[in-house]
């Protein structure tokens, strides 16, 4: 699947912090509804691609890192999910036998033009966008 629930939760975590305001994994759960098992992982991907920052402690929680207007949503779900292609033949390295060559596969050039389309999409909506 090519948006994940993981990735759902991620953009929902953000709009949570895109106020700027510190706030704890728990905070953060309860108002956007995602699971805690789910919010704790979700915030440490997004910390590693640094579009968050977290701060460990007693007055800890976790800020967001920079401008909603600069964040896309492909920048949310790249954090989160390692593959965004939406059909196997898609991912990067993948060897597909019906296409080589010059014997280009129909279907294998349709899901392309549609990923691409669909990442250009993700390119250009902001976080700002969605709050």
């Amino acid at each position: 699947m090519f948006i994940t629930r993981e990735s759902d939760y991620a953009v929902r975590a953000l709009r949570e912090l895109a106020g700027g305001e510190l706030k704890t994994v728990q905070t953060i759960c309860e108002r956007e509804q995602i699971p805690f098992q789910y919010g704790y992982k979700i915030l440490k991907k997004l910390e590693k691609t640094g579009l968050v920052q977290g701060f460990r402690g007693a007055g800890g929680g976790y800020r967001i890192a920079k401008l909603p207007e600069t964040i896309t949503l492909f920048d949310v779900v790249s954090s989160i999910d390692e593959s965004l292609a939406i059909a196997e033949c898609l991912k990067h390295g993948a060897d597909c036998p019906r296409n080589r060559g010059l014997r280009k596969c129909k279907v294998h050039t349709e899901l392309d033009r549609i990923q691409r389309q669909l990442l250009g999409s993700l390119k250009e909506k902001s976080l700002a966008e969605l709050i």
